[in-house]
């Protein structure tokens, strides 16, 4: 059995949606997330553990922008509703309240977002000096904007946004959050870890209250089939100083509701993955094992949470799709190799384009 594992870059954030058709082309005109790697309906037997013991049946879509980035994975219930929370998230609440998104000109990013005519904050800076905005989409999700740190090409977006940068995480005690995130998924670096109020933060609900706020990264482009696609990428912590108030995002309500319903790493090396987070307390919830099927992809997916419950996703790809109409596919079920593919094998992805 392969002993080690790679963990490749963030792969994808998990967005429950009311209708994805609706929200993708708000994403698509947005952010530029408009290369659909696959499209699938089917029934999520293996979730049961966070769909209230009963099989589900779902709509995914899995989008990407070909400047680089990690995707989204747009998902929406179709045997039942999509359930909001019975109460306003608010920044510092527990689990992902807040996806980043890359570009190369966050001011510019700002005025097409305004253009659009989308709910977005001024640009300003962030604790690092780093210009940054906040926009909600029309299902009310929040995004950032930040600048990117690592590119797979030029932006050919009128926004210059490139796919997800990463994401704040709102937790109930830092230092077992910083622990979870270093050492388990490797976000080593420090950018700054600072209590205050933030100027940048009074945009969002409850932004005007006192955080302190970790933001960690890596140094470089993680090794792997796919790193060099998904980029570097950053875990912004958030814990609410007051420590009142503070409630789970997904309170009474299933996995694939309303909002950011995991985040998705690539990963090789599963097993020996799985042998570490046992080892490190945070034991695999779900794991299909072997190869799951999602129609024009396939691959092996696992969750583990973290220290407040939160949702985060492996997956393993086995194969994806580089041109559907002609039939062409990449096999990737060879285990651990840590190679990055050939650009043009990546950049064969944006064949799959939707307009």
């Amino acid at each position: 059995m392969n002993n080690t594992f790679h963990l490749n870059g963030i792969q994808q954030m998990g967005i429950g949606v009311p209708d994805v058709q609706n929200i993708w082309t708000w994403y698509r005109k947005a952010f530029g997330l408009d290369v659909r790697i696959f499209e699938e309906a089917a029934p999520a037997p293996l979730m049961t553990r966070y769909t209230g013991g009963e099989v589900q049946h779902r709509t995914a879509t899995l989008a990407l922008n070909m400047a680089g980035g990690g995707g989204f994975e747009i998902w929406q219930f179709t045997s039942r509703p999509t359930v909001k929370p019975t109460f306003e998230p608010q920044l510092g609440d527990y689990g992902v309240f807040i996806c980043k998104i890359k570009s190369e000109d966050v001011r510019h990013t700002q005025k097409h977002l305004q253009q659009m005519g989308a709910n977005v904050s001024a640009a300003q800076q962030d604790p690092a000096g780093r210009w940054t905005c906040y926009v909600q989409d029309p299902n009310g999700n929040y995004f950032q904007i930040v600048e990117g740190r690592s590119w797979f090409a030029a932006s050919k977006h009128p926004s210059k946004c490139g796919g997800v940068a990463g994401a704040v995480i709102g937790v109930s005690n830092m230092d077992n959050s910083k622990r979870f995130y270093q050492e388990l998924l490797g976000f080593e670096q420090v950018a700054y870890d600072s209590a205050q109020v933030f100027s940048d933060f009074v945009f969002l609900p409850r932004g005007k209250e006192s955080f302190r706020r970790v933001l960690l990264s890596h140094a470089t482009v993680r090794e792997g089939y796919f790193a060099q696609l998904l980029g570097i990428t950053e875990i912004e912590l958030v814990e609410l100083s007051s420590q009142t108030g503070a409630r789970q995002i997904f309170e009474n309500r299933f996995w694939g509701d309303w909002g950011f319903i995991h985040l998705c790493f690539d990963v090789q090396g599963m097993d020996a993955l799985k042998t570490r987070c046992a080892e490190f307390g945070s034991p695999f919830t779900v794991d299909s094992d072997n190869s799951f099927d999602m129609g024009e992809a396939a691959g092996r997916f696992a969750y583990i949470e973290d220290p407040d419950g939160y949702w985060i996703e492996f997956v393993e790809t086995h194969k994806v799709p580089i041109f559907k109409k002609l039939g062409l596919y990449l096999n990737l079920k060879q285990g651990g190799k840590r190679k990055h593919l050939p650009k043009w094998m990546l950049k064969a992805l944006g064949l799959n384009r939707v307009k």
